[in-house]
């Protein structure tokens, strides 16, 4: 029977997520697997901020409508390398505070 409590569906939560990251995890050194998580969730922060910044930028601009992360792969490299050059990505390190 599935837990019924918002406290026992986070735990049950908790408990499935540890299982899978100890199958994921295997015999994998503790201090590999951490590098890859926080690269995974490096990565996801950049995404979901990159995400946000370019929806903010079209709805100032008046597409109320725009959602960049329902954007088809060759619509969403239009305007790469401005935004790049914009958000401070770009290969100068320096530009990377930004």
């Amino acid at each position: 029977m599935p837990p019924t409590t918002r406290e026992a569906q986070r735990a049950e939560l908790h408990k499935a997520i540890w299982r899978v990251a100890n199958d994921l995890r295997g015999s994998v050194d503790g201090w590999d697997f951490k590098s890859y998580v926080l690269g995974m969730l490096f990565y996801r922060f950049i995404s979901e901020n990159l995400t946000a910044y370019l929806n903010r930028q079209e709805r100032a601009a008046g597409n109320e409508a725009f959602d960049y992360a329902k954007l088809q792969d060759a619509e969403a490299e239009h305007g790469r390398r401005e935004t790049v050059k914009e958000k401070g990505l770009g290969p100068d390190p320096g530009s990377w505070t930004r």
